[in-house]
């Protein structure tokens, strides 16, 4: 049982070390802590998309609906559109195929 509460706690000391430099979320599950790190997007002009994936919105949704356009590290894309005035978000990879998240 110590042996279970001393991994706890290096482990929410490492969590919490690397916490400063990406945003976690951490939550416990059975007794055993669990982080989560959230995917950042940063912001990308609509200009810089890359082809397949413009193409993929534009088949689908329509190119003149799209509102944001977000890329990660992935290379995945996260872009939000309105469509029937509500604002809907799809990712995709950067060959234009569909991601769910």
């Amino acid at each position: 049982m110590k042996n279970i509460a001393l991994a706890s706690a290096l482990t929410l000391g490492s969590g919490l070390s690397n916490f400063t430099t990406s945003f976690q979320t951490m939550f416990f599950h059975d007794g055993i802590m669990d982080i989560v790190f959230q995917e950042d997007f940063t912001p990308l002009e609509l200009n810089r998309l890359p082809v397949a994936v413009l193409e993929a919105v534009d088949k689908t949704y329509g190119e003149e609906n799209i509102v944001n356009v977000y890329y990660n590290e992935l290379k995945e894309y996260k872009i939000e559109f309105r469509l029937d005035r509500e604002l809907q978000t799809v990712y995709t990879d950067e060959n234009g195929h569909w991601i769910t998240k």
